[in-house]
């Protein structure tokens, strides 16, 4: 079955946008409210696990890239639905909406995807630590190793 587009509301620089990816999950899989993917995560679909360890659910980002809302490299966006929540768990959570986001960073060739408050903490220091060393030649390491991480599929769920 074609994988349908999965729109979602996300803040760049505080402001939503709508996200673009390819729906990995069940149509019903939020029916009880938002909830992050766990491993072995059963509202994922067979095509969308596929989707997922090779990353290209997040292929159509491009066009948001494309459209100004979001740059190649720089820290994931997040759903308004989690950013109350982490905020209040996670101290300078909120920093990291200060850069625009991106298609990926080094938070997603290191950390893998978030899972656990533990998890979205380390992608907190990470974004952190671009923020401070962000510069062109970072960016084309990070644009590598997802290279990498795509061919590989490491660090998927």
């Amino acid at each position: 079955r074609e994988p349908e587009r999965d729109r979602r509301s996300q803040q760049t620089y505080g402001r939503h946008f709508t996200l673009y990816k390819f729906r990995t999950m069940q149509i019903d899989a939020e029916k009880h409210g938002a909830q992050f993917a766990v491993k072995g995560d059963k509202r994922v679909t067979p095509i969308g696990g596929f989707l997922r360890k090779t990353r290209l659910d997040e292929l159509p980002q491009l066009w948001n890239v494309l459209r100004g809302e979001m740059s190649l490299v720089g820290p994931r966006p997040e759903r308004p639905e989690f950013i109350a929540e982490l905020s209040d768990e996670i101290p300078d959570y909120l920093a990291r909406l200060g850069l625009q986001p991106g298609l990926t960073g080094i938070a997603q060739v290191v950390n893998g995807y978030d899972n656990n408050i533990e998890s979205f903490r380390r992608k907190v220091a990470f974004d952190l630590l671009y923020l401070q060393n962000c510069c062109a030649r970072n960016d084309l390491k990070i644009l590598l190793r997802t290279i990498r991480v795509v061919l590989t599929g490491s660090g998927a769920l």
